[in-house]
């Protein structure tokens, strides 16, 4: 399913319901912060080029590319996403007859465990991104598109908050303490951070739709 981002919007919806495992949470919020950085990136292209924003045409411009390598960069994700939910998978159907077998069965379940956990983190990141270019395109882009900077900041914290669901459930699962302790703590960072930033950018979004 890496290739969801081909499908048509009614089969992305069909296959998300449908009992299916993937795409699952982190995979979903992955397309709908790529949504929500698009409505950034239509700021962007609705201020290049337009003689009243001439003076902030070029950071637009760089802000704007920032925007589509971000949505690229969540396509890539999301298939990250889904591949290692299915090599986490895999590992249970490991033989585990014997005290070997059960061994190597644990590793390599460890070993998933940690890689799905990190690309959620890597999609937090990613939307963190998005939130800080949302942001500058609210101050600088095109006044008559600002409320769409608001749908992505809303839509991307939303995101942001969801796909660190999936590192939430997988840690309890994890037996490396130091592992844990330290996405525990990037992951509450990530957080508090992607809510400072929705809450700059709703505030000047506010500001000029006044």
């Amino acid at each position: 399913m890496s290739d969801m981002f081909d499908y048509g919007f009614r089969k992305i919806l069909a296959v998300a319901a449908s009992d299916s495992p993937t795409p699952g949470g982190g995979s979903v919020s992955a397309m709908v912060g790529a949504l929500g950085v698009s409505m950034a990136a239509m700021v962007g292209n609705l201020t290049v080029g337009k003689p009243k924003y001439a003076e902030v045409e070029a950071e637009a411009a760089e802000l704007t590319g920032r925007a589509y390598y971000i949505m690229a960069r969540l396509e890539k994700l999301m298939a990250a996403d889904i591949a290692a939910f299915g090599k986490f998978m895999d590992t249970y159907r490991m033989p585990k007859n014997t005290d070997e077998e059960k061994a190597r069965r644990e590793e390599a379940a460890q070993k998933a465990l940690k890689a799905a956990t990190n690309v959620p983190l890597q999609v937090a990141k990613m939307l963190l991104e998005a939130l800080s270019v949302t942001e500058k395109l609210a101050r600088i882009g095109n006044k008559t598109a600002v409320s769409d900077a608001g749908v992505a900041a809303y839509v991307c914290e939303a995101a942001c908050r969801a796909v660190l669901l999936n590192v939430d459930i997988n840690v309890p699962l994890i037996s490396d303490p130091g592992f844990v302790s330290g996405v525990l703590a990037e992951k509450k960072k990530i957080a508090d951070e992607a809510a400072r930033i929705k809450k700059l950018a709703v505030a000047v979004v506010k500001e000029r739709m006044l």
